[in-house]
């Protein structure tokens, strides 16, 4: 499923790096503290970072909430461009069959009418251009979240030069 405009990402990042945690509430402001820490001092700017960290922490509350409790841990895969930024959020959960992982379309839902447990998703597509989810019984869930940036300082990833 994907959602939101398409970005054109280059195909090989200028930094990535990967966070991997247990499945325990700390763990939640742990990934905001060191992802938002790290994005700043790389120089992307706080608007950017603000909307980057809440659609990473509504997509880490929902691999505590939704991937089942044999579920040891999950990985934050962060790649940052000149252009964008991409974090992956991976777990190797029970996956969410395809008909329970879109119930319609709800970027058209207003997000006063969904479901409390519902609004993740709604939230995360308000922060960043592009969210997919690839979940599968079995296999565990990745939601993939694409934003475009601004930059705060000049800085070789903002030049392309790095």
């Amino acid at each position: 499923m994907s959602t939101g405009k398409k970005i054109r990402v280059k195909p090989v990042p200028d930094v990535q790096f990967c966070l991997v945690f247990q499945c325990e509430r700390l763990s939640v402001p742990v990934m905001r503290r060191v992802l938002g820490d790290t994005l700043r001092r790389f120089g992307v700017d706080e608007e950017s970072v603000y909307d980057i960290l809440l659609a990473a922490t509504e997509a880490c509350t929902n691999v505590l909430s939704h991937s089942g409790q044999q579920t040891g841990g999950y990985a934050v895969l962060t790649s940052l461009g000149a252009v964008g930024c991409q974090v992956q959020v991976a777990d190797e959960g029970i996956g969410v069959p395809r008909d329970r992982a879109t119930p319609g379309d709800p970027q058209e839902i207003p997000l006063a009418q969904l479901p409390e447990s519902g609004r993740g998703l709604a939230v995360m597509r308000a922060c960043v251009d592009n969210v997919e989810l690839d979940s599968r019984p079995g296999h565990g869930t990745v939601v993939t979240m694409r934003k475009r940036i601004q930059w705060e300082v000049p800085s070789s990833l903002a030049s392309g030069a790095a």
